[in-house]
């Protein structure tokens, strides 16, 4: 498929990538209100979900995924959820284990590629729910999740019409390097504190597997997921989860549409998550690259965000 040409174009204060990436996490606001719903998982665990509605009775869902420490209340999440359902569509923002403001049941949590539970969430809004025409939209790590879901050696339910991923680190070797970098510093520090916070409260339900001087060790991300996010879920270590997970290999094997918007000014991708040669060959695959946008950071006059839009007509159409 040939790639989009994009007609985002900000203010010029929003041009800025760490301007617009700093104001859409830390600044902007939806109002939504949402019910939560908890299942159970098939490993013993649970899954918070967190619903919004149509007016009137939908048989359409797009289920949202947050990105690295986020939640289903972070606006980049809640922003979709809102114009979807003013435009005659459900939604509900999954919370990845841990995320939800409870810390889940066992050692493991999440991770760029835990397909699984987005798996789990689907076959709930098919089977419970009854939903006949999914969507899945996922917003930077839970972007890398969704294609990597769609494009698994698995059954693809045939609810599912289509998917989209927003400021997806489709190599994540590469952008665990982008993110070491000075220019990412300030993020880098964020996330670090973040996920060792987490670690900490995991700690007092496994003192064993968690203690103080390895956890002081943790300098980097990639440090921490050497540590704690490959050998909890089953890694060798996290050059060996970056290979496994990262997106782009999976790529080719996507049979649904889906469209993927990745700012050229991202400083969080390396060269490799603007994968321009799978898109050529997969005629599924929309790939729209803006010149401007930063980390979901797509701001417009409006209040309305441009991937957001995009992803309402791309739905609409596909």
């Amino acid at each position: 498929m040939p790639i989009l040409n994009s007609t985002f174009k900000p203010r010029f204060q929003f041009k800025n990538g760490f301007v617009s990436t700093v104001y859409s996490g830390l600044i902007r606001t939806v109002k939504l209100e949402q019910t939560r719903e908890r299942i159970e998982t098939r490993d013993n665990d649970f899954i918070d979900l967190d619903w919004s509605y149509a007016e009137s009775k939908s048989d359409t869902v797009i289920i949202l995924l947050h990105g690295l420490e986020g939640h289903a209340q972070r606006p980049y999440v809640t922003g979709t959820a809102k114009l979807f359902n003013e435009n005659g569509m459900d939604a509900v923002c999954m919370n990845f284990r841990g995320c939800s403001g409870e810390d889940n049941r066992l050692f493991s949590s999440y991770h760029s590629g835990a397909t699984d539970d987005l798996d789990e969430v689907v076959q709930h809004c098919i089977h419970n729910k009854n939903y006949n025409h999914i969507y899945l939209k996922g917003i930077s790590l839970g972007g890398n999740v969704v294609l990597k879901y769609l494009g698994e050696d698995r059954t693809v339910p045939s609810q599912i019409k289509g998917g989209i991923g927003i400021s997806v680190p489709l190599h994540l070797d590469g952008s665990s390097t982008e993110l070491q970098k000075l220019k990412n510093r300030p993020f880098a520090i964020r996330f670090r504190k973040h996920l060792l916070d987490k670690l900490r409260v995991k700690q007092k339900q496994f003192p064993e597997r968690l203690k103080d001087n390895d956890l002081n060790r943790i300098k980097t991300l990639r440090q921490f997921d050497d540590f704690y996010t490959s050998k909890a879920h089953g890694f060798k270590d996290a050059m060996d989860y970056y290979e496994q997970c990262s997106g782009l290999q999976f790529l080719p094997n996507i049979n649904v549409p889906i469209l993927v918007i990745n700012a050229l000014n991202d400083s969080f991708l390396s060269p490799e998550c603007f994968p321009v040669k799978e898109a050529k060959h997969n005629s599924n695959l929309f790939l729209e690259m803006p010149e401007f946008g930063g980390h979901v950071g797509f701001i417009q006059k409006g209040g309305l965000y441009y991937n957001e839009v995009r992803a309402l007509e791309f739905v609409s159409k596909s």
